[in-house]
């Protein structure tokens, strides 16, 4: 009995927190989808939290049903002329509307509503991930501790390039920064690249040229990661990391800043995992999500809030990938649309859509292996 108690807690303390971040990104990408929708004239029949059978919902004034169904991995915004939940064309329903219902009909609305409906899903995801950082800024400042080094690591990369205690770094590679935690930023994602290091020492600007290494570190719950390591420690004494409060305006454009980095990030990674130069192991799915939120969650609300926001900004960018079933393929159809100046034929649309989803579930599939992996090593 007390292990049933103990399962059940462990799962609860995963499920909840993985089913709040899930379900707030999830929300937010639908709604971009929905407000626009809405306001380019087009009937919406669902909008769902979730996929599958419905657990419970209702209808608004304009006869949209609202829902929350079984499987809580995602969700779909179903508008007047769809056939399914990944938008694809009912051409049957289409080709019997009246004329009312085709003026509120999707695919008869012009290319630009279209592509600007479909692409508020994505936008969303990014608009969400700046608001919480702009919200956590304001409230928890940001770190502003000097990058200067308090010591120096034996047989470093940094000891090898010559660094010193009491350097400041004040730029790399040319590009300026405020602080110890801009230049771990940097290093973490630079292993094996060639840096140079401006620093101030004696009153004096010198350059070093250093290249982090990569190592292999355990994070405060266990869970190994690989990031790059320059080999230098900053003191920030009994009082911890000094922290700037930020204005409102301020607030929001250190939110941009942190969601700018994270996709710039998240794109080299994507990159590097399909050039080889990343491993694919550090593509996670729902079930790391769900770890990693519960253990997220065990930190603070606000972390989680924090996680929120990162995932959020991969949710995005995955969504824009040019993959049919995807926001992003439906992009690339309507791309194809302008450049042609008429849809591609339904037989290469259905082909597209066979294919996409044929991707989506290889690559849903791969992450699940690699999180039952991670979950049991």
């Amino acid at each position: 009995m007390d292990y049933i108690l103990s399962l059940g807690s462990n799962v609860a303390s995963y499920a909840l927190p993985f089913l709040f971040v899930l379900g707030l990104i999830i929300f937010v990408h639908e709604m971009g989808h929905f407000l626009v929708a809405r306001w380019c004239g087009v009937a919406v029949d669902a909008f769902s939290i979730g996929f599958g059978p419905e657990l419970f919902g209702w209808n608004d004034r304009y006869n949209t049903r609202w829902k929350l169904s079984v499987v809580p991995l995602g969700g779909y915004v179903k508008f007047a002329g769809d056939e399914n939940a990944a938008s694809v064309p009912d051409r049957d329903a289409l080709s019997g509307m009246s004329e009312a219902e085709r003026k509120t009909s999707f695919f008869l609305k012009p290319l630009w509503q279209r592509a600007a409906i479909v692409a508020a899903g994505p936008v969303a995801n990014f608009i969400l991930a700046i608001a919480i950082f702009a919200i956590y800024f304001s409230i928890n400042g940001r770190p502003m501790a000097d990058a200067m080094v308090s010591s120096v690591q034996p047989d470093s990369p940094a000891a090898a390039a010559g660094f010193e205690p009491g350097d400041v770094i004040v730029a790399i590679d040319g590009d300026k920064v405020a602080s110890f935690s801009a230049v771990q930023r940097v290093v973490a994602s630079a292993a094996g690249e060639t840096l140079t290091f401006t620093v101030t020492r004696g009153g004096e600007s010198v350059d070093l040229v250093a290249t982090p290494e990569q190592r292999e570190l355990t994070d405060p719950f266990g869970n190994p990661y690989a990031q790059g390591v320059l080999g230098v420690q900053r003191d920030v004494g009994a009082e911890g990391i000094p922290r700037e409060k930020l204005g409102p305006f301020s607030a929001i454009a250190a939110g941009v800043d942190e969601t700018l980095y994270i996709t710039k990030r998240t794109v080299e990674v994507v990159g590097g995992i399909i050039t080889g130069t990343q491993s694919a192991n550090q593509l996670g799915g729902p079930l790391r999500v769900a770890q990693v939120s519960g253990e997220v969650a065990s930190i603070s609300f606000s972390a989680l809030f924090s996680l929120a926001a990162m995932l959020s900004v991969s949710i995005g960018l995955i969504n824009l990938m040019p993959i049919p079933m995807l926001d992003g393929g439906h992009l690339l159809f309507y791309a194809i649309e302008g450049l042609r100046g008429r849809p591609l034929s339904e037989r290469a649309q259905d082909v597209g859509f066979r294919i996409g989803l044929g991707l989506v579930l290889l690559l849903m599939g791969f992450a699940t292996f690699n999180d039952i992996v991670h979950l049991t090593s």
